[in-house]
């Protein structure tokens, strides 16, 4: 695509999470370019995290939540008449010369559809596609999409294989930053940065470290609504007898105030992620990091820059980070090889440039 003057970012939530942080990452590059920016998203921190001078369009959030039974198919008839009127509300801005829809979130991607803009739209892809109901919104938004940009190669897998035309540019974080690594902590904190959603798998770390008696869990990061039987759930575990009192929920937290305070990184997600921002900046800050071996944090950790433990084996876990807390010289490895691949793959400062011309070139 070529004399792109403005650059329409469409988002499903008006939250943020690691996907919104890229989005606003982007928006802020696209401006100091000289590009005009919209932003269609739910109200939200989203919404007010924009800098100055972007065009905000308010939609409705887009997306199922939890629900079972009658409810889901209630939800999925009100999700399917705010698409209709989220596309509406788009269509005269996406289809106008010198503009360019960048859709953030797989939910977003049947505004697109809807919306019609006259080169079709491009999709950052943050989920590995996995599921039926993701299939199935891939398909009928298949039409409307120009390109997917895929942040790892285990997420452009299967879009591949879906017929999605794809290419692959890498996530980053800022570089170079403080080398956070040292001497551990007595006793020593494991910290997990994460929504508290199920599928992050905070209920596998608390089952792994129940099993090491001297070490402390820190869990930084907020919570949906819809998930707040999940939240009560996790607070029930963490007062057993085996937990009780090594259990720490910070809340929103500062990533580098949080990631300063741990001596070992866990991403515990039984859900393969596209390319999780959170183990970049622990990588990039030298913290050993143990991840499930499944999506990008597979690649992020491949050869000595990470351990790679089985998705949903709180055992296998435990032993991971029993041997993680009690090598200094392992950390070191670890925490060294993560920087590097930071600085050789990762660095937002080549990164970012890379991704928008993916998405609108």
């Amino acid at each position: 695509m070529t004399d792109v003057s403005r650059i329409l970012f469409l988002a499903h939530t008006g939250q943020v999470s690691g996907a919104e942080k890229v989005l606003l990452d982007l928006i802020e590059h696209a401006q100091r370019g000289g590009h005009d920016v919209v932003v269609a998203c739910p109200t939200g921190r989203l919404a007010e995290s924009l800098p100055a001078g972007v065009q905000h369009i308010r939609i409705e959030q887009l997306g199922l939540g939890g629900e079972r039974g009658l409810a889901r198919v209630f939800a999925a008839a009100q999700l399917l008449r705010r698409w209709v009127a989220a596309g509406r509300a788009l269509r005269s801005v996406a289809r106008e010369d010198g503009t360019s829809t960048v859709v953030n979130s797989l939910f977003a991607l049947p505004v697109a559809r809807l919306a019609g803009p006259r080169t079709g739209a491009s999709w950052l892809v943050h989920d590995t596609m996995t599921s039926t109901k993701q299939r199935a919104v891939v398909a009928m938004s298949r039409p409307a999409i120009r390109v997917a940009v895929a942040v790892s190669e285990a997420t452009a897998t299967p879009l591949r294989a879906a017929k999605v035309p794809v290419v692959v540019s890498h996530n980053g974080v800022r570089w170079p930053v403080e080398d956070f690594s040292g001497g551990a902590h007595e006793p020593p904190v494991v910290g997990m940065l994460a929504l508290l959603t199920p599928w992050k798998g905070h209920r596998i770390l608390l089952d792994a470290v129940s099993e090491l008696p001297d070490v402390r869990v820190e869990l930084a990061g907020g919570s949906f609504p819809g998930d707040a039987e999940y939240v009560d759930e996790l607070k029930t575990r963490a007062e057993q007898p085996d937990l009780a009192g090594r259990v720490t929920f910070l809340g929103h937290f500062d990533p580098e105030s949080a990631l300063r305070r741990w001596d070992v990184f866990v991403s515990a997600s039984t859900s393969p992620e596209a390319g999780p921002l959170s183990v970049l900046e622990a990588m990039s800050h030298g913290l050993p990091v143990i991840g499930t071996d499944h999506g990008g944090t597979s690649e992020f950790l491949s050869d000595g820059a990470g351990v790679l433990v089985t998705p949903g084996d709180a055992a296998e876990l435990a032993d991971a980070i029993r041997a993680v807390l009690s090598d200094a010289r392992l950390r070191r490895s670890l925490g060294d090889r993560a920087r590097e691949r930071v600085r050789s793959d990762h660095d937002l400062a080549v990164t970012l440039p890379q991704l928008l011309k993916a998405l609108t070139g």
